[in-house]
């Protein structure tokens, strides 16, 4: 009697962890099952060097959604960025979506200044302002041979 009784009890301890760690896979992983917290907007880049799916995109320095998909329009020769932003967030049709770098040879995010002029984004609608990242290996490189001058 007293074996099966050790045996339910490391069962149950089981079955907990294992619940446990379903748990935190599913909120670690930002999965959401039962409804989408989320809309999506697209811009269109000249270049999206370093920017990688999955990477944040910020608002003020908060961040607001992520890069959902990353795909080229070859027709306009840019690269278009699909992004998942909370809902509740507005953004406007004058915003200006720019890639940025965190630190000197950070991660690269997207920053978006969200305007104002009244008229917001509609879901699957797109921000037409944006700016391109800054190559900083370009920047170094000039300024190691010389090339830029002092005045």
């Amino acid at each position: 009697m007293k074996k099966y009784q050790i045996e339910t009890i490391v069962g149950i301890f089981v079955c907990l962890g294992l619940l446990c760690v379903g748990y935190m896979t599913v909120k670690l992983g930002k999965v959401s099952f039962f409804k989408d917290e989320s809309y999506r907007i697209t811009a269109s880049f000249i270049t999206v060097t370093g920017l990688r799916q999955g990477n944040p995109v910020d608002m003020w320095g908060i961040e607001i959604g992520t890069v959902e998909k990353i795909v080229m329009d070859q027709e306009n020769q840019k690269a278009v960025v699909k992004m998942k932003i909370k809902k509740g967030i507005q953004i406007y049709d004058d915003a200006i979506a720019s890639i940025k770098t965190e630190g000197l040879m950070g991660d690269q995010y997207i920053s978006i200044d969200p305007g104002g002029s009244g008229t917001l984004i509609k879901p699957n609608g797109t921000i037409t302002e944006t700016q391109a990242p800054v190559d900083i290996i370009a920047l170094i490189s000039k300024y190691a041979f010389g090339e830029i001058k002092k005045e």
